[in-house]
């Protein structure tokens, strides 16, 4: 997936940075409103109160970037707006700790000001990572919208090509019918992970295709619990559970029927 530039990047933290401020600035606020009403109510309440303010400011200093990147496909509303999220380098969606990790040498990469450590780092690497990044194993990538076919699932743009269709055969992933509970598991994440995948093994050799394509269909399975159906192979079981995904995305985004 195409490497965000230091452009989207720099969009991205103005935003969260903006937003985090706004944060700050409403929890203190609150607090200084709530911590002289609740004086009266005796010691052990404004203690309460504090302790509740001071971990909320803790959470917003540490877990703002880290949460949303964990618990929202690298992407925080800052990221979001500059079409960019965060994958670790192997293409699947980071962990909670790799998240964490990566924000934590946040501090180190924001010195002496506004990010010029990391700035630099991401001029002298060559997938632009910033310490955070290089510690953490991860990516900051551009978000590539999926193209929905316009005639149809193989995508057919040409004149004559309805009179050509009735000759060709089905695409084999299309027969493939995977059960949906088990495939409504899957995210996202998961689709754009495929997606990387199939845009890039053209240009793999042999070897190198099968064994990644081997361990993908085996992360999928047992974070879904499918199976791949005996008699296809391991990319078309790939290709089905792609199609399958899209499909259920776009069953959710169906109006209801009216009546109903």
């Amino acid at each position: 997936m195409p490497i965000a530039g230091i452009g989207s990047r720099f969009i991205a933290i103005l935003i969260d940075t903006l937003i985090w401020v706004a944060a700050m600035v409403v929890v203190v606020i609150l607090a200084a409103i709530l911590l002289p009403a609740v004086h009266f109510a005796g010691h052990v309440s404004e203690n309460w109160v504090a302790g509740v303010v001071i971990l909320i400011l803790f959470l917003l200093q540490w877990g703002y970037f880290a949460l949303f990147e964990a618990f929202n496909n690298g992407r925080t509303p800052g990221k979001r707006v500059a079409n960019i999220h965060v994958i670790h380098r192997s293409g699947r969606a980071i962990s909670f700790v790799e998240a964490l990790a990566r924000n934590l040498v946040r501090f180190v990469d924001y010195l002496p000001s506004f990010y010029t450590v990391g700035v630099i780092a991401i001029f002298l690497s060559k997938q632009s990572q910033r310490l955070g990044d290089m510690v953490a194993g991860t990516l900051v990538v551009r978000d590539r919208a999926i193209e929905s076919p316009h005639w149809g699932e193989l995508g057919s743009r040409t004149i004559t090509a309805p009179s050509f269709a009735s000759a060709l055969p089905p695409a084999p992933h299309l027969s493939v019918h995977l059960p949906a509970s088990n495939v409504a598991r899957l995210t996202a994440a998961d689709l754009e992970v495929l997606e990387g995948f199939f845009a890039r093994r053209l240009d793999m050799d042999l070897t190198t295709r099968a064994a990644l394509a081997a361990r993908m269909a085996s992360a999928l399975c047992s974070k879904s619990g499918l199976e791949i159906p005996t008699g296809i192979s391991v990319e078309t079981f790939l290709e089905a559970v792609a199609h399958q995904i899209r499909e259920v995305a776009r069953a959710g985004r169906q109006p209801p029927l009216a009546g109903f």
